[in-house]
């Protein structure tokens, strides 16, 4: 059933995305920049498929924001995969008529979006790769398959961090590297410290916290060897537990889980933090990312505590933004030495100086120049076929 329905549009370009991601999990990436591209365009937010009885095989399309749809399928279960695509193909394809979308491009979160949407003619074509796919739990057999597909369809390819875009870019001849961003505004507001959320207040100090997705990502090892070791500090993990069973985290009265918290509230829990850390664990999953945190914890003037992730080390560490710790031993040690700093105006000053090249409205502009620019290279060979034919 269509909720809303957009006026029609004949004349500019409408935004269709395929994600992976829901748009009301974690904000991150494709929120961010989506709400900039939707200030010029309508944008579609195509998500994967739900499967449940009862309500038939339909599309809920919702409007979190101005000029942005979320459209979400629902499938009858017990499909087989052939059959599944072929509903969603048909139902896209009435979606396309019916609000019509006309003049488009297509933004790729995941390859895996390819089958039901390859028969279509859109005037670019845009893969986001903000991570490795197949490197995470649960990852799609065929992804890296469709991953080549997409490559070789795709005409611009940004990568969501320097060393994913290091692996990705002898696949394709127009890959650029675009690496999480930052709003400073937003962040900036954990400096202001004031009330505690109710469910953080009754935690004592010294609170270490995080923020994101709890899983396959994170170095849980580590995170229980310190809280054993130094039981006096607090240990504040905000955020939903994704694909690891919630009964394996470590389990400690210094160690306090408040789940999912919305983006605009993620300020306040912040503001109440002593460091902030990063424990993420060495393994495939990690291997290319570029955490969003990271920026996002600077931006709130807290001292930040990770493990030694490649694109951290490079874009942080090397600044002396980024406390660097690969143990449990080191993670303590630079950790007791940040809670008892007391002076860090000169490293807010170097914070403020480095973020001030970062932003998403920075990294949106950037990214519109690009396809603005493939757009017109489009057109003008366009232009020379049809003259050579005339």
């Amino acid at each position: 059933m269509i909720n809303y329905v957009p006026m029609p549009n004949t004349t500019s370009t409408d935004l269709v995305c395929f994600s992976h991601l829901r748009w009301n999990f974690v904000y991150q990436r494709p929120q961010h920049l989506l709400t900039r591209f939707a200030k010029n365009f309508r944008v579609f937010f195509v998500e994967e498929p739900v499967y449940d009885s009862g309500r038939g095989n339909n599309l809920e399309i919702n409007k979190p924001v101005e000029n942005l749809w979320v459209i979400v399928p629902h499938l009858e279960p017990g499909r087989n995969e052939e059959a599944s695509l072929a509903v969603q193909k048909e139902m896209l394809g009435k979606l396309f008529i019916d609000l019509q979308i006309v003049n488009y491009f297509f933004w790729y979160y995941t390859p895996m979006a390819l089958p039901i949407s390859g028969h279509f003619n859109p005037n670019i074509i845009v893969y986001d790769c903000m991570d490795e796919l197949s490197a995470f739990k649960f990852a799609p057999v065929a992804l890296k398959e469709r991953e080549n597909e997409l490559f070789a369809k795709a005409d611009l390819v940004f990568a969501g961090g320097y060393s994913l875009y290091e692996a990705k870019k002898h696949k394709h001849p127009d890959v650029h590297a675009f690496p999480s961003s930052i709003d400073t505004a937003h962040f900036s507001k954990a400096r202001k410290y004031t009330v505690d959320p109710s469910d953080q207040a009754p935690v004592p100090h010294p609170r270490i916290g995080y923020f994101g997705v709890l899983d396959e990502r994170m170095d849980f090892g580590l995170v229980e060897a310190v809280a054993r070791r130094k039981p006096e500090w607090s240990f504040v993990m905000v955020g939903p537990v994704i694909k690891i069973d919630p009964h394996t985290l470590p389990k400690l009265p210094n160690i306090y889980y408040l789940g999912m918290k919305s983006y605009n509230e993620l300020p306040d829990y912040i503001s109440g933090w002593d460091v902030a850390m990063m424990p993420f664990a060495h393994n495939e999953s990690t291997r290319y990312i570029s955490p969003t945190k990271t920026p996002e914890y600077l931006a709130a003037g807290k001292p930040v505590v990770s493990t030694p992730i490649i694109d951290v080390l490079r874009q942080y560490g090397r600044h002396g933004l980024v406390n660097i710790a690969g143990t449990a031993e080191e993670f303590i040690r630079v950790t007791a030495i940040e809670l008892e700093n007391n002076d860090r105006e000169d490293w807010l000053e170097n914070v403020d100086e480095f973020l001030s090249q970062n932003s998403w409205d920075k990294t949106w502009q950037r990214m519109m120049y690009l396809i603005t620019r493939k757009l017109n290279e489009k057109q003008r060979m366009s232009n020379v076929k049809e003259q050579v034919y005339v």
